[in-house]
């Protein structure tokens, strides 16, 4: 998992939100679902930092706020600052839920600062 401090985005390569999600002792849910249409969804301007290709944008269960980015050949996931927010706010239970909790706790001091407008 790669964060970048100054743009405040999240890089996940394939199988760390199947990790995090597993030591979570949960079932795989609506992010990972989203994870499997790799083919699928609008191009963005953002480039997959393993393969160079244009990544493509995806929604998160039924959520409209929640659309993350995500490698058209399965390399990984990216999440842009106020996205983990986004994520935390519209899953409290099951797969999505576990992994919120899990960047909340790892970016707590970021989040706090965010929330606090700085």
């Amino acid at each position: 998992m790669d964060h970048c401090p100054s743009c405040g985005g999240t890089w996940l390569d394939s199988g760390e939100l199947e990790f995090i999600v597993e030591r979570a002792g949960t079932s795989p849910g609506q992010l990972s679902e989203a994870l499997e249409h790799t083919g699928e969804g609008d191009r963005t301007e953002r480039r997959c930092p393993r393969c160079g290709r244009k990544m493509r944008q995806v929604a998160v269960g039924e959520c409209p706020s929640v659309q993350l980015e995500r490698c058209p050949w399965g390399h990984g996931l990216w999440l842009d600052r106020g996205e983990l927010k986004a994520v935390t706010e519209a899953f409290h239970t099951g797969e999505a839920g576990s992994v919120a909790r899990f960047f909340t706790e790892l970016y707590s001091s970021e989040l706090k600062s965010e929330a606090e407008g700085g």
